[in-house]
């Protein structure tokens, strides 16, 4: 496992020790690789939809742009 080295401002810092001290998690690189998994799980999902409404978009099956289809999609979502 690589090492690092970070800075972070202390709002953030703080959040960490009170997650740590939550036992939540037993060490803040525990937290922030957490933290980066849920991200890159984010990603994915981010990139799927994304290809989802490109392919949309070309097929002709809607004159919606991205943002239009995201907004709708939102707005049924929220109720």
């Amino acid at each position: 496992m690589s090492r690092q080295s970070i800075s972070l401002t202390e709002p953030n810092d703080d959040w960490l020790k009170d997650q740590v001290k939550s036992n939540e998690y037993s060490s803040k690189s525990e937290l922030i690789n957490d933290l980066i998994r849920q991200a890159r799980h984010q990603q994915v999902q981010i990139d799927w939809i994304r290809a989802k409404l490109e392919k949309a978009e070309s097929s002709g099956f809607t004159n919606k742009s991205k943002a239009e289809i995201l907004a709708e999609s939102k707005s049924l979502l929220n109720g």
